[in-house]
C-alpha cells in the first residue's frame, strides 16, 4: 500500500478558514480591536506631551505648566495599562474559544476518515496533526494572534504620528524602514514552505518509529533492526535538515532587523536637526517624533517575532485544515439499504501500485446467515472483508448492503449495517462503563452487563473493585489483550448491527475463551448476518456455509457437508486441521 501524506490546505483555504473562526465569535474579535486601539491612542500621549513640556520649557514657562502635564501623562499612562491589560485579556479569551473550535472540527474531521485513507497516510502523520500541529495552532491563537493584534494597532497609529507631526518627518521614518521591509519580503517567501516541509518531515518520523516501536516483535523476529535503525536515522536526517533550513532563516531575519531598528530614529534626528536649524519644526516636534519611532520598536519586535511563530503556526494550521479536504467517509444522499442482503458483484481490488489481490468475485450474504471465510494466507480473505465492511472500495464491481454501496453509506447508517472486528482493539482511558457507552450513549447498566455477559466478560468485570466504574489504564485496571478484545466484542454488541464481520476477531483469546465468546455472540447476533474470516476451521464447521478464497477467487462455496464430501481444498484443509482426510 502506497504511503501519502493527508491534504495540506492552500493559502486561500487557510485564510478563509481563518475568516470562518473570526466569525463565530465577531463581537469578541471586534471588543479586541476596539481595546488595542483605545489603548493605542492612549498611548500616543506620552511622546507628544513630552514635546510640548520641551516646547513650554523653552518658551519661559514655569513648573505649573510642566506639572500641569506631568499629570495629564499620567493619567494618560495610566489608561493605556488599563486598556491595554483588558485588550489582552480579551484576546486570550478569544483565542482560547477558537482554539477549541478548531480541536473540535479536527477531530470531527478526523473521525469521518476512511479508515483505508489513514492507513495510507500512516498514523504519524494524524498524529503529528493532532498534536504538534494543534498545539502549534494554539500557542499562535493564544500569544502570537492577540499580540500582533495589539502591537499591529500601536505601530499604525505610532507611525500615523510622526507624519501628523510632520510629513516630511514621517517620510523619514517610513524609508529608514525599508530594510527591514525588504528582509520580510524574503523571508516570507521561503517560510512557509519551510515549515510545511519541517512539518512534513516530522510525521514521516513519527510515522517510522510508531510502526518500529509497534511491530518490534516482527522486526526483531525478521531480523530487521538494521533496516529499521537505517530508516530511522533517514528520517531523522531529513527532519534535522529541514528545521536547520529554517533556523537559517531567522539567523538572517532577526539580526537584519535589529540593525534595521537604529535607521529611522537616526534619519529624524538627523533630518529633524536640520529643519529645525531652520526653523521649519520644533524641537519638541523633532524629540517627540524620535520618541515614536523608538516606541515603535517594542510592537515591532514584539510583530517581527510573532511572524515567525505565526509562519509555524499558519503552517500548522495548512496541515490541521488540511483535514477539510480529505476524502470523507460519509455521503450525505445516501439512500436507506431496502433489505440486509449483501451482494458482491464481479468485484477486483488491488493496493496502490501493486498486483490484483481480487479477482472477479461473485458472493451473496443472505440476511441472517452465517458465512465463513477460509483459505490460506494471502489468499485475499482479510481484503474481501475490508470490502464488505466499507472500509475500502472495490478497484471494479460493487459491494452493495440492500441495494446501496456499501462505501456510500454515512457513518451512522454504515455503523447500524456493518460492523468489522479485527484483532486490532483499544481500550480507551476512562471507566469500563465509558469504554462501553462509546457503542451506544444510551445503554442502561443491565444493557452494559448483558453485552459483557454475551462475550463472557461480565465475571472479570464484577471483580473489579468498582465494577463498571473501574478506571482503566496506568492509573487504574490494566486489561490483557482478551480482556481488551472481549471489551471490543462487546461495544459491537451494543451497537447492534445486523451484519458482522469477524476477521481474526479471537485471536487473542486461548480456544476455550475464543469458542466461548463466538458461541455467545452467535446466540446474541441471532437472526443476523455474521460473516467469520476464519482461522480455526471450527468456525467453519459452526456455520450455515462456508466460502474457500485461493489466489484471490472465490473457489468453492456450500456447507461444511458439501465440501468436504466434495474432496476440493476445503476438505484438504479440513483433513489438515482435523487430523485427517474427511474427518467430522
Amino acid at each position: 500500500m502506497s504511503r501519502a501524506h493527508l491534504p495540506v490546505a492552500d493559502q486561500a483555504a487557510v485564510r478563509r478558514a481563518s475568516v470562518r473562526l473570526i466569525r463565530k465569535d465577531t463581537r469578541a474579535f471586534t471588543a479586541v480591536l476596539a481595546l488595542n486601539a483605545a489603548a493605542a491612542l492612549t498611548g500616543l500621549a506620552g511622546p507628544w506631551l513630552l514635546g510640548r513640556i520641551i516646547d513650554e520649557v523653552r518658551a519661559g514657562e514655569g513648573v505649573s505648566a510642566v506639572d500641569r502635564l506631568a499629570a495629564v501623562l499620567l493619567v494618560c499612562a495610566s489608561a493605556q495599562l488599563l486598556l491595554a491589560r483588558w485588550a489582552r485579556y480579551v484576546g486570550y479569551r478569544f483565542g482560547e474559544r477558537t482554539l477549541a473550535r478548531v480541536r473540535e472540527e479536527f477531530v470531527d474531521r478526523t473521525l469521518a476518515l476512511p479508515a483505508s485513507v489513514v492507513e495510507r497516510a500512516g498514523t504519524g502523520d494524524l498524529t503529528a496533526r493532532g498534536t504538534s500541529d494543534v498545539a502549534a495552532v494554539g500557542a499562535t491563537l493564544r500569544d502570537a494572534g492577540p499580540e500582533l493584534l495589539i502591537n499591529g494597532v500601536q505601530l499604525v497609529f505610532l507611525l500615523g504620528a510622526v507624519f501628523f507631526l510632520n510629513p516630511l518627518l514621517g517620510l523619514v521614518g517610513v524609508f529608514g524602514l525599508l530594510p527591514i521591509w525588504l528582509v520580510v519580503r524574503w523571508y516570507l517567501r521561503r517560510a512557509r514552505d519551510g515549515y510545511l516541509a519541517e512539518g512534513a518531515a516530522t510525521s514521516d518520523l513519527a510515522e517510522i518509529i510508531a510502526a518500529t516501536a509497534s511491530g518490534a516483535r516482527t522486526v526483531e523476529a525478521l531480523r530487521l533492526e538494521e533496516h529499521r535503525v537505517r530508516a530511522s536515522r533517514e528520517a531523522l536526517d531529513t527532519a534535522l535538515g529541514t528545521r536547520l533550513y529554517t533556523l537559517y532563516l531567522r539567523t538572517v531575519f532577526f539580526p537584519v532587523v535589529d540593525l534595521s531598528y537604529i535607521l529611522p530614529v537616526a534619519g529624524v534626528l538627523m533630518v529633524g536637526g536640520a529643519l529645525h536649524a531652520r526653523d521649519l519644526v520644533s524641537l519638541g516636534s523633532v524629540v517627540a517624533a524620535a520618541l515614536y519611532l523608538r516606541q515603535m520598536v517594542t510592537p515591532m519586535d514584539e510583530i517581527l517575532m510573532r511572524v515567525e511563530q505565526l509562519q509555524s503556526g499558519g503552517a500548522s494550521f495548512a496541515r490541521v485544515e488540511g483535514l477539510a479536504g480529505a476524502p470523507r467517509s460519509s455521503a450525505q444522499d445516501s439512500p436507506a439499504p431496502a433489505d440486509d442482503r449483501i451482494d458482491v458483484t464481479d468485484v477486483r481490488y488491488s493496493y496502490g501500485r501493486g498486483g490484483e489481490v481480487l479477482h472477479g468475485v461473485d458472493l451473496t450474504v443472505r440476511p441472517g446467515e452465517r458465512l465463513a471465510v477460509v483459505g490460506p494466507s494471502g489468499a485475499g480473505k482479510t481484503t474481501l472483508s475490508r470490502l464488505l465492511a466499507g472500509v475500502d472500495a472495490p478497484t471494479s464491481g460493487s459491494v452493495t448492503v440492500g441495494g446501496v454501496p456499501v462505501v456510500g453509506l454515512g457513518p451512522e447508517q454504515l455503523r447500524r449495517q456493518v460492523v468489522l472486528v479485527t484483532q486490532e482493539h483499544h481500550v480507551f482511558l476512562g471507566t469500563v462503563r465509558d469504554n462501553l457507552l462509546i457503542a451506544e450513549p444510551g445503554a442502561g447498566d443491565e444493557e452494559l452487563w448483558d453485552a459483557l455477559a454475551a462475550v463472557g466478560a461480565d465475571g472479570w468485570v464484577r471483580g473489579l473493585p468498582e465494577g463498571l466504574d473501574t478506571q482503566l489504564g496506568q492509573e487504574g485496571h490494566t486489561t490483557d489483550g482478551s480482556q481488551a478484545q472481549q471489551l471490543a466484542l462487546a461495544r459491537v454488541v451494543l451497537a447492534d448491527p445486523h451484519t458482522l464481520i469477524l476477521d481474526e476477531a479471537t485471536a487473542l483469546l486461548d480456544p476455550t475463551t475464543a469458542r466461548h465468546t463466538e458461541r455467545a455472540l452467535a446466540a446474541v447476533l441471532e437472526g443476523r448476518t455474521v460473516i467469520a474470516i476464519a482461522h480455526r476451521l471450527h468456525t467453519a464447521h459452526d456455520a450455515d456455509r462456508v466460502a474457500v478464497m485461493e489466489d484471490g477467487l472465490l473457489t468453492e462455496l456450500g456447507t461444511h457437508e458439501e465440501l468436504v464430501a466434495a474432496g476440493g481444498a476445503y476438505a484438504a484443509l479440513w483433513g489438515s486441521w482435523h487430523g485427517g482426510p474427511g474427518g467430522s
